[in-house]
């Protein structure tokens, strides 16, 4: 995938894994335009800051008009997200809604509208941020991994759905990373579970990695590659394994303890 020269859509650019993708894509010699519900916030960088609300009723419309505004948008990366910690009994559907809406629906509406415009062009790239979640279910994330094992296999078939064409569509599935999204107690279980960190920068340039290698799909971390694997094919030895971290995972989860 060519980066120099090309203009890419950044979704959930204002924090987190987004936002360390800004620098590495500039220095490739990309144009970033990054969307926001609060383009204000967006700084810092020399960057187009446009609004878009991805948990918006009326998301199908919007990108009419920043399409018009930015013709030349050629490449969609999709890295905004949200997530609860929380036991299916404790999830508020308010936040079940956020969860399937920004991380699964906004996902499809958007390449809804620019597959066809990257077909009239020819070509044009599709980049969608998951996770290790969206591949092993984890007790306390039961909605978050409906939301991105949605996002997985809507990737998978959306690539074979495109394989006769020159748009690329790639899935990275990072593990957990240290963002501002996880509060204290995801941090402590962590710690408690000995489960690594991610820096968000070091996420951004293994994204980076993928797109310049025309990867179709990418898994980060040793040993969740492994798990990943291992959970597709004898999931019930993952079960087990589950099953012994369920009281720590739990205390954590109930409490909502941050040491």
């Amino acid at each position: 995938m060519q980066l120099r020269d090309r203009t890419f859509l950044l979704l959930g650019g204002s924090g987190g894994i987004g936002q360390a993708l800004i620098e590495p894509l500039l220095a490739a010699g990309a144009r970033v335009v990054v969307a926001s519900r609060n383009p204000d916030q967006v700084t810092g960088n020399p960057v187009t800051p446009v609004r878009l609300d991805l948990s918006a009723e009326d998301l199908p419309r919007q990108p009419d008009a920043l399409t018009k505004l930015y013709p030349d948008i050629n490449g969609v990366i999709h890295c905004a997200g949200q997530n609860r910690f929380a036991g299916v009994e404790q999830l508020a559907p308010a936040a079940l809604d956020d969860m399937l809406t920004v991380n699964l629906r906004s996902a499809v509406l958007l390449a809804r509208h620019f597959v066809p415009r990257f077909r009239s062009v020819g070509a044009g790239d599709l980049v969608f941020v998951g996770s290790t979640f969206g591949s092993i279910g984890f007790p306390g994330y039961s909605a978050y991994c409906a939301s991105k094992f949605g996002l997985r296999g809507f990737t998978e078939a959306l690539r074979r759905e495109l394989a006769d064409t020159d748009i690329q569509v790639l899935y990275v599935a990072p593990r957990a990373t240290r963002t501002a999204m996880n509060p204290g107690s995801v941090n402590a279980l962590n710690a408690a579970l000995g489960n690594h960190m991610d820096d968000p920068t070091l996420v951004a340039a293994r994204i980076i990695e993928a797109m310049e290698k025309d990867q179709r799909r990418r898994y980060l971390g040793w040993p969740e590659r492994f798990f990943v694997a291992l959970n597709s094919i004898l999931p019930r030895l993952v079960d087990k394994a589950m099953v012994k971290q369920l009281p720590v995972i739990r205390r954590f989860m109930n409490t909502g303890a941050s040491s």
